[in-house]
Order: C-alpha cells, then sequence, then structure tokens
C-alpha cells in the first residue's frame, strides 16, 4: 500500500459549513482561501474596550454550523459501506494495511494551512511550533511551504537540522534550557533564542563563543488571561514561563541583556496560550507590547525591530466548536500594530507567529479498533486498543473529540457511550458521552478527527503499549513516515541487572 495508487474519491469542498460533495462531484486540488480553510466565525466586531489583565474575555460571535464532516480534513470524502477516505485514501485500508491505533495525516492539509498563514500573515515570520507534531517529513513540508521553525529542546532542533531544515529560520523556546540545549543551538546556528528567566542570560552569554553574538528575544509575560484551559495558559503571572510586565522582571531583563555585549536584543517575544478561539486576547497584548518598546526607546534609546506574539489559534475538535479566524486575525493585528506604532511614534517592527496546532492539529486522524464493549447499568463503555499512551489529552486537559463508526454500514439509531483506552487507569477515557449506534461491537474500527497535534508528540510508554505509526496521505497514496514502537524497541532500551 505504501506506493499503491488508490482511486481517487472527490475533495470535499465546503469547509465548514453545508454538506459534503455528492460522490460524483470533480476532484478539486486548489488550496482553500484562508478564511475558508481556518475561519469558522463570522468576521468578528473591533469595537468595544478590551479587558483589563487577568479578566476573562468574552468569547466573540456564534459558533459555526455543525456540519458532520466540518472538522475533519478537506480532502475527507464519503465511501460506500459508510468507509471515509483521506487524501484518496480509504481509512479502512489504512488500518488493514497498518494495523491499529495509528495516526493518519493528511498531506495537502497540512501545506493548505502553511499557505494560508502566508497568505494572512504577508510580510511576517510564520514559525511552524515543532512540538504541535515533528519528523522529517514534516520538516520538509513546512521548509517546502515558506515557514520557519520554533523548537523546545536540542532534540527537535538536531531533528530539523538532520533533516535539512536552515538553521538560520530556527527560533528556540523553553523555560529551562539545558546547557546541552544551549550549546546545540549555538553550535548549529539557529537564528533566535528566546530568552526566558534573568538566570538564563549569564549562561547563554557565557556560553556564545568569543568574537560573535546571538540573537535574542526576551519572553514578556503581559498579563492577560486567555487560553481553551488553565493548563494551557501562559499569558498570567501565576504560571512558569515569561518574564512579568507588570512586576519589572521583563524590564529588568531588557537591561541585562543590553549590557551583555555577546547577546543581541531583536525584539520581544508573547505567547498567551493555547486553543485561543478571539482575537481581543492578542490586540490586548499588542497594546502592551508596543507600550514596552516605547519604554525600551526613552530608557536605551533604542528601536527593536520584531515583534514575536507566538501562537495558540484554537482549532475545533467537534462539529460546532468554534476556532480562531485567521483572516480576521490577520487584519486586525496589522491594523492594531500600525496604528499603536503610529501613536507611540515608533516603526512597525518585524511580526513573526507561531502556530502549530492549527497547522497539525485538523490534518491528522486517528485510528482505534474496538476491543470491547461493555454494558453497566445505564453506561456503556467502548474500549478500543488505544488509550491515554496516544493521546493523554483528554485526561490533561479534559477534551473532547467526535469519534465516528467507519467501515461498516449499519441503521442503528445512535446511542451515548464512553469511549475508553486499554490502559489500567480509571481516567483513560478518550471521548466521553458522545453517540455512536447502538449495535457498536468488537472489531469495529474508529476514527477521531482533529488527531494531528499533541498527540504523538505526547505519547508515553504506559504499560508498555508502544507507540503508534503515523502514515501519510497524499494523490491517493499512503506511506508510512514513523513506524510502530515495538516491544522490541522497547526490550532493547532495558540494559538489564
Amino acid at each position: 500500500m505504501s506506493h499503491r495508487t488508490l482511486p481517487q474519491p472527490p475533495r470535499r469542498t465546503t469547509r465548514r459549513t453545508g454538506a459534503p460533495p455528492p460522490a460524483t462531484a470533480a476532484v478539486t486540488s486548489a488550496p482553500p482561501a484562508a478564511d475558508q480553510l481556518l475561519s469558522a466565525t463570522a468576521p468578528l466586531s473591533a469595537e468595544g474596550p478590551l479587558p483589563e489583565a487577568g479578566e476573562p474575555l468574552p468569547a466573540e460571535g456564534p459558533p459555526p454550523a455543525a456540519e458532520p464532516l466540518s472538522v475533519w480534513p478537506g480532502s475527507t470524502a464519503p465511501l460506500g459501506h459508510d468507509d471515509l477516505a483521506v487524501g484518496g485514501v480509504p481509512l479502512t485500508e489504512v488500518a488493514d494495511h497498518f494495523g491499529t491505533p495509528a495516526y493518519v495525516l493528511d498531506e495537502a492539509e497540512v501545506r493548505h494551512r502553511c499557505r494560508a498563514y502566508l497568505r494572512a500573515f504577508p510580510g511576517a515570520d510564520v514559525f511552524y511550533a515543532a512540538k504541535a507534531f515533528l519528523c522529517r517529513a514534516m520538516v520538509h513540508w513546512v521548509r517546502e511551504e515558506g515557514l520557519g521553525l520554533d523548537v523546545c529542546s536540542a532534540g527537535e532542533l538536531e531533528l530539523a537540522v538532520a533533516g535539512g531544515f536552515p538553521p538560520a529560520r530556527i527560533v528556540l523556546h523553553g523555560n529551562a534550557k539545558s546547557p546541552a540545549d544551549l550549546r546545540a543551538a549555538l553550535r548549529l546556528g539557529v537564528g533566535r533564542i528566546v530568552i526566558d528567566s534573568t538566570s538564563e542570560i549569564a549562561r547563554l552569554a557565557a556560553t556564545v563563543p568569543a568574537g560573535s553574538r546571538q540573537k535574542v528575544l526576551i519572553r514578556v509575560v503581559p498579563g492577560i488571561a486567555a487560553g481553551g484551559h488553565a493548563k494551557i495558559r501562559t499569558g498570567t503571572d501565576d504560571q512558569k514561563f515569561g518574564l512579568s510586565l507588570a512586576d519589572g522582571s521583563a524590564q529588568h531583563a531588557i537591561t541585562r541583556v543590553l549590557s551583555q555585549p555577546r547577546l543581541e536584543l531583536v525584539g520581544l517575544h508573547c505567547h498567551l496560550g493555547s486553543q485561543i478561539t478571539t482575537v481581543k486576547p492578542y490586540l490586548a497584548a499588542v497594546r502592551r507590547l508596543i507600550g514596552l518598546l516605547a519604554r525600551i526607546r526613552e530608557q536605551h534609546g533604542i528601536t527593536l525591530p520584531e515583534l514575536d506574539l507566538g501562537g495558540g489559534h484554537g482549532v475545533a475538535y467537534r462539529p460546532g466548536e468554534p476556532t480562531l479566524d485567521l483572516a480576521s486575525l490577520g487584519d486586525r493585528l496589522r491594523a492594531e500594530l500600525t496604528s499603536g506604532c503610529a501613536t507611540a511614534g515608533l516603526p512597525v517592527p518585524r511580526l513573526a507567529i507561531e502556530p502549530g496546532r492549527a497547522i497539525a492539529g485538523p490534518a491528522g486522524v486517528v485510528l482505534y479498533r474496538v476491543l470491547s464493549v461493555k454494558r453497566t447499568g445505564a453506561h456503556t463503555f467502548v474500549a478500543v486498543d488505544g488509550g491515554m499512551s496516544d493521546n493523554p489529552r483528554p485526561a490533561l486537559y479534559g477534551v473532547r473529540y467526535a469519534p465516528r463508526l467507519i467501515g461498516r454500514r449499519t441503521s442503528a439509531a445512535p446511542e451515548p457511550v464512553t469511549v475508553v483506552g486499554r490502559h489500567c487507569e480509571a481516567g483513560d477515557v478518550l471521548a466521553a458521552d458522545v453517540r455512536l449506534p447502538g449495535d457498536i461491537r468488537p472489531g469495529d474500527l474508529l476514527a477521531v478527527p482533529v488527531a494531528g497535534a499533541y498527540h504523538l508528540s505526547m505519547a508515553s510508554g504506559y504499560n508498555l503499549v508502544g507507540r503508534p505509526p503515523v502514515i501519510a496521505v497524499a494523490e491517493g497514496h499512503a506511506r508510512l513516515l514513523v513506524r510502530r514502537e515495538s516491544l522490541a524497541d522497547i526490550q532493547e532500551r532495558d540494559i538489564g541487572l
């Protein structure tokens, strides 16, 4: 199957509303427009005051229409016997050939989303956040589409550079970078290092070779609460990342960096959190960072040329959930930055953003085989051959997914069930209170969309089950990107007594 050409189903052209086209529709390979690709709400109003620091931010606009395939990759097409094809490849054939659990990644969807960001942010630097998902193929796709790369460790950095990614287009993050991380970054020549604490300044400066300078950004905490869950909000002072604007830590770090001849401060960095579905938090951050840029000019006589606003752009995991309107975000950020800098008498800095989940997440699907169905009182538990070792996010953040039965036609009415994993843990729940056909049974195949980000990258060795493979699909071809972790792999790491 890895080199087999399969019949091409039609590409689904409706992205977030309406029904999929009939099976006889013509295939289109043109990438959807940016607002079709990631937009799920009406254009947002710029009117009204922004909340103060730490104040919850209201939702913007109504949720999108709940089209059944709205959260699936754009190439998803229905086939006979209630099968689905992604990238022109039937998902049942992927499961039969590669086994389950298995991650399926739509290469065209990844590329479309990269292009959508470049269209929405012309003239800006778009860095793909590698922590969402990284492999050599992803490195290749991101580079070909013209994006930079944001990494968090020497491991991610080394993989990217080994895959041919130019180090000058890489930004290194991390709240606690190890000496090995910093040495690798300097040895390979990364473009930017984001300073996250004052203790890191002297350590980094001492590591930079004599006669050279390393470009750095200061990560600023602007005091803005935004994000889909408390554990993924990073714009407030009560979490581990960055340097506070409110208590003066950011200003102190800026002064210290400017005193280091081997460090070149080129800009500010800010990351508010993850799964943000409104534009207002980013506008608030821009206003506060412009204020800091103005103070830096007044106090130090320098104008910083770069402003990195991080990522955290929210996506829908289930039909009807809101996502961040990418086109609106790009337009309103540029307008806010331009007007704010004009008021402050500053030149407009070069903007950078760091999307990860919004590029990889909706491009992925995970396949599971049902192992057992247990009815206990009012509850029905559908156990599958994966679980929290390949997707810990429901247990960590309470994320809710929309699994779908594929490969078998049924007239049974949907019933509420809880899809659970195979692990020896009561919290191993993949999807609580979802509706699946009442005749769901062992051997059935379930597919879960929006599985391209923070699944494999957060996968564990719990119960020594082994991590699933990653299969890329494109134009009727399926090929293995990352092989399944075997029992032999696990045993080889254990050197014995």
